[in-house]
């Protein structure tokens, strides 16, 4: 059994639809930031672009805060893209 670390090259599945529902909404990552850090989650804008960029690994209660700060529900951050349904 092995470890999964990466998925497409991306270290997390939800960046790309927070970045849609990010611009979707005119939240600018700073106020998306400012918005986790009012909810108690530390972090910065740059966490926020390298999690937008798959390139930052995000955990279960930072999930809840990403749900939370863009008021939207968690099933909304896993929506798969049409493209993606047909990977296998």
């Amino acid at each position: 059994m092995y470890k999964v670390n990466k998925y497409n090259g991306h270290f997390n599945v939800i960046g790309h639809k927070i970045k849609e529902i990010r611009k979707q909404n005119k939240i600018t990552q700073e106020d998306l930031c400012a918005r986790l850090q009012v909810l108690g989650y530390n972090m910065n804008r740059s966490d926020i672009s390298k999690i937008e960029n798959g390139k930052k690994f995000v955990s279960d209660f930072e999930v809840y805060g990403f749900s939370k700060a863009l008021k939207v529900k968690i099933e909304n951050l896993y929506s798969i893209d049409k493209q993606e349904e047909n990977i296998s």
